[in-house]
């Protein structure tokens, strides 16, 4: 038998139960944590559901690096610097990352301006029709004369 398959199943081993040990001494926001931000491995998805093996160790290190004491602020900004802004929730509401709440705001109020604008236009009283100006009486007799017939 040689020893380096048996050498890595105990490295293994061990790293798992190292694992476990301190995921008993992990706080709760260690496991909440996962469920905040998105996966860096699985586009749209949460790192909690993410399916990938990479984002199991990632949940695994978040737990392992509570549980040694680390504060939630210093995880969050580890990750950010690792993954960068892919990894948050939300845009940072600053610099181009606030146009993503302020372009909702200004395209529903200008849609609310547009929809006003239409809707008093359209109830609108139709103005009056200018007056047609009056015949000259001849030109009024000759028409007369030709629808007589």
């Amino acid at each position: 038998m040689r020893p380096v398959p048996v050498l890595l199943a105990a490295v293994v081993t061990l790293l798992s139960l190292a694992g476990a040990a301190a995921a008993a001494d992990a706080p709760e926001w260690a496991y909440q944590l996962p469920n905040e931000l998105m996966s860096p491995f699985c586009p749209g998805v949460t790192l909690a559901e993410c399916t990938s093996s990479s984002a199991a160790s990632l949940n695994m290190w978040i737990v392992v690096q509570a549980a040694a004491g680390r504060s939630e602020e210093d995880i969050r900004a580890e990750l950010y610097e690792r993954y960068g802004d892919q990894i948050r929730p939300t845009p940072k509401a600053e610099g181009i990352g606030i146009a993503a709440y302020v372009i909702p705001v200004v395209v529903f109020l200008a849609g609310g301006g547009l929809l006003t604008w239409f809707l008093r236009r359209s109830t609108r009283a139709p103005a009056e029709a200018p007056k047609a100006a009056p015949l000259d009486p001849e030109l009024d007799r000759k028409l007369d004369e030709v629808l007589s017939r």
